[in-house]
């Protein structure tokens, strides 16, 4: 299994729809937040300079709603890379009852910073994840 990377965030008034639950689009930002800090905390300075990532698709199986104040702890891995791909997977479970709430799956896609063209995922890279 690959090393994950783990955040916990407490749901406030703002992350809720009108049926008070965790609006669709707050999961989709979570999903990219955590994507961004465990690349950013992985990579040195020098790649995160280089290359950038960006969403090629996302699709997310909601399983249960979280509602105001639960605490939800996200994990997030690397499931491969392959050319310039690389598949994210990330888990939101209920702190309190350990239910899973949400899996997705993103396909990402590395880009060269100054080209913004697609670049390959190096050995280097998947070593930082593994």
């Amino acid at each position: 299994m690959p090393k994950s990377f783990h955040k916990t965030i407490q749901v406030t008034q703002d992350d809720l729809d009108d049926l008070n639950h965790v609006n669709n689009v707050r999961y989709v930002q979570w999903i990219q937040d955590i994507a961004k800090e465990h690349w950013r905390e992985k990579a040195p300075k020098e790649l995160l300079e280089q290359s950038i990532w960006v969403v090629k698709s996302h699709f997310i199986e909601y399983k249960r709603a979280a509602v105001l104040d639960d605490i939800i702890d996200i994990k997030t891995y690397i499931k491969e890379s392959k050319g310039a791909l690389s598949i994210r997977m990330v888990e939101m479970h209920d702190q309190k009852t350990k239910q899973l709430l949400l899996k997705s799956k993103t396909e990402w896609v590395l880009l060269d910073s100054q080209s913004n063209r697609p670049i390959r995922v190096s050995d280097d890279i998947i070593a930082i994840f593994k």
